[in-house]
């Protein structure tokens, strides 16, 4: 009995001495350095210890002519390519960043690369950490979504020698694509004065974003021209960036109507981002307030079920793809040391009655 446990042992050891897999031990001992190089030479993390190319490529070519599992980090070092490209997003709640997220996953796997997309909730420690492990994991290139200030994040890619896009939200240290984002909020506001006529037009209100935010910034600007176009100023009381979050944008907007001389709502607000249009949803619930029956109002951005509510909203629909593509294009054809800003058109669309209200002031013009 003992006997046979032997020789099944022993036939056992026979067969793996004669198929056994190669280790990074045989690799650094052919090679003559250390296994611990050997190993951070396959997992990719070649460049950060200081290890020469020269000898990670040796590392590659022995592990290829043995057999030796590569994984994709390692290919890619020696390839000077991974297949990875990475995206990071602040969240996926709304539509705009959601769509844009799909948009970049389906251009990227044209390209045949394999897209990694994370979210980072727009806090800053984790959107460094995020970028610092795509980098890692050797990404290719880097799409930075509604950073706020990307810089730190652009110049992390800087040093890592990998390539980054400015999307939504522009910096000074990477190519950035972004909505027109002052034009399409002129055209929106124009559309809300249209509405409005000029007894009203001074009865305006701006909520939501973040008044550093240069999307925020370009948006009042956008407004501001409307109405200077009309001989017109709107006080600086109007505008209320009270941030992305509908529970806390609601409690603002509440706190902002208790203060107005009037006792009824404005006649038009700009809601600047769906996240807005959730807060006045949130404030009719839950305070009786009904802005969304009231007022008319130009949201800047689009939601399919928003879009379809039985209220006088009027939305801007940002080109997710063109940003997209836009971002490839810079990708493409931009070198090291240029910054460019590509501003991609976003679609107006008024509402069925704003578009019936258009048509009847081109129908009396016409007329006249």
């Amino acid at each position: 009995m003992r006997r046979e446990r032997k020789l099944h042992k022993g036939k056992a050891k026979q067969l793996n001495d004669s198929e056994r897999k190669t280790t990074i031990y045989d690799i650094a001992e052919e090679a003559k350095i250390s296994a611990s190089t050997v190993s951070l030479v396959l997992n990719g993390r070649w460049k950060k210890y200081r290890i020469s190319k020269k000898t990670a490529e040796r590392v590659l070519a022995l592990a290829k002519a043995k057999g030796f599992t590569v994984n994709l980090g390692a290919r890619g070092l020696r390839l000077s390519r991974s297949g990875l490209c990475g995206m990071i997003v602040p969240h996926y709640r709304n539509r705009f960043f959601a769509s844009l997220a799909e948009a970049f996953e389906a251009q990227s796997r044209a390209r045949g690369l394999c897209p990694v997309i994370v979210s980072a909730h727009r806090e800053d420690e984790t959107e460094r950490e995020a970028a610092a492990t795509l980098i890692s994991h050797q990404v290719e290139f880097l799409f930075v979504a509604g950073v706020r200030d990307p810089t730190a994040i652009n110049q992390l890619c800087e040093d890592a020698n990998i390539r980054s896009i400015n999307v939504d939200l522009p910096g000074t240290h990477a190519p950035s694509a972004i909505s027109d984002n002052r034009e399409a909020a002129r055209q929106l506001t124009n559309s809300l004065l249209d509405t409005l006529g000029p007894e009203k037009a001074l009865d305006f209100q701006f909520y939501g974003g973040h008044a550093e935010d240069n999307s925020t910034v370009e948006r009042i600007d956008g407004v501001r021209q409307a109405y200077m176009a009309r001989g017109l100023e709107v006080p600086d009381s109007a505008y209320l960036p009270c941030g992305y979050s509908p529970p806390e944008i609601a409690e603002a907007i509440f706190g902002h109507l208790e203060k107005r001389k009037e006792a009824n709502p404005p006649s038009a607000v700009f809601a600047n981002g769906i996240t807005a249009l959730e807060g006045m949803l949130i404030l009719r619930n839950t305070r009786g307030v009904d802005l969304l029956s009231d007022t008319f109002i130009g949201c800047y951005d689009w939601d399919p079920f928003a879009a379809n509510l039985r209220h006088d909203i009027s939305f801007v629909r940002q080109d997710v793809e063109g940003l997209v593509s836009a971002g490839f294009e810079l990708l493409d054809e931009t070198k090291k040391g240029e910054y460019p800003t590509i501003r991609v058109p976003a679609e107006l669309r008024l509402s069925a009655a704003a578009l019936a209200r258009k048509n009847d002031v081109s129908t009396t013009t016409g007329n006249q």
